[in-house]
């Protein structure tokens, strides 16, 4: 071998080296950094897809197909303050979920993310073979390549609501058997509720709730809702084997109803919202609903991730879809969130998750 193959693999063993010893830095400091405190920040390269390529987005998420006509919104995103967040790689994501089947379980925001994580693999790796199916309450999202399912169960309360002859009952000590079985066949579950229990009137889709023995036509929605959170923490604790399923819940997705909120009176809600918040006056407060999530948590047997996006996505007063979420969702929508959006960082901190773990 001359001289300047000599040299050349020199050279490759410090380049080998150096990824070896910087890509060990580097996890290291994602494992000891707080991903959810951080900032907003302008990238040009974003998004991470065109949602355009992806024709099973629900016509209520896609803004820009629904006649948006600023694009800023989509360019912003999200810088931890101590470290780099990693960015969303697609063939690592499918390599770990490689035979294996990850859940969102929840409301029209799980739906919301899991749309969010399907167009993002899909985007990245159009060629792949994909199918989509719809069994009762839960949707998947297979890639055949990989045998990775990437599912969907539609479970606003995640306790039960059964009918019975006086009428729609939510039960807050018990919890479906086939949900049960659906959740434990899972090997990640991200799991999120909260959107539904503020309904009332028609949008309420029970009529009593049970608590123990007591039925009451009404009670302390945080209440309830603390109720039941206990009771699904006390599934996870006796049924989840944190060896086999990694289990995550999401915490609250804010909404931007009251523009007064953030400093503008002249407002009204998000419409007419292009840009981010920076800094405060907003938000103010934590949620309550927050800090009943984290007092279940922090009580549980088994390592139950939390997915603390509360405060990062409250400065998203701009990503909402607002008059452009027409299609599920009539007339303004501060809700949810345009697709590609927030929930895409939902899904690329999910991922950094899974990563340290």
């Amino acid at each position: 071998m001359g001289t300047l193959g000599s040299i050349a693999i020199a050279v490759l063993v410090l380049v080998l080296q150096h990824d070896r010893v910087h890509g060990k830095h580097a996890y290291e400091k994602l494992n000891k950094c707080d991903i959810y405190q951080g900032s907003w920040v302008y990238d040009d390269s974003y998004p991470l897809y065109d949602s355009s390529l992806c024709n099973f987005i629900e016509k209520a998420f896609n803004c820009q197909q629904n006649g948006r006509p600023d694009k800023h919104y989509l360019k912003y995103r999200w810088q931890p303050s101590s470290c780099k967040l990693p960015r969303f790689d697609v063939e690592d994501l499918l390599e770990r979920l490689r035979n294996k089947r990850i859940m969102f379980i929840g409301d029209s925001l799980s739906l919301n993310q899991w749309q969010s994580l399907t167009c993002m693999v899909h985007a990245a790796s159009p060629q792949s073979e994909y199918t989509i199916e719809r069994t009762g309450s839960i949707s998947s999202m297979k890639f055949l390549s990989h045998n990775a399912s990437l599912m969907l169960q539609r479970n606003a309360f995640l306790v039960d609501i059964v009918e019975e002859r006086r009428g729609w009952v939510l039960k807050l000590n018990s919890i479906d058997h086939n949900d049960q079985k659906a959740w434990k066949d899972s090997d990640v579950l991200i799991f999120n509720s909260w959107y539904w229990w503020l309904h009332t009137g028609r949008k309420q889709p029970w009529d009593f709730i049970q608590d123990g023995d007591n039925l009451h036509e009404d009670m302390d929605r945080l209440v309830a809702y603390e109720k039941a959170l206990k009771t699904w923490a006390r599934w996870a604790d006796k049924n989840v084997d944190p060896t086999k399923t990694k289990v995550f819940y999401q915490s609250i997705s804010p909404t931007h109803w009251n523009s007064t909120g953030w400093g503008n009176p002249e407002g009204k809600n998000c419409s007419s919202e292009t840009q981010p918040l920076i800094a405060p006056p907003y938000p103010r407060s934590r949620h309550p609903a927050e800090l009943i999530v984290e007092k279940v948590l922090s009580n549980m047997s088994k390592p139950v991730g939390l997915l603390n996006v509360t405060a990062l996505s409250r400065l998203r007063k701009d990503a909402h879809p607002s008059m452009y979420g027409s299609g599920g969702h009539h007339g303004m929508d501060c809700s949810h969130w345009c697709l590609a959006g927030v929930p895409d960082t939902w899904n690329n901190l999910l991922y950094a998750e899974l990563i340290r773990i």
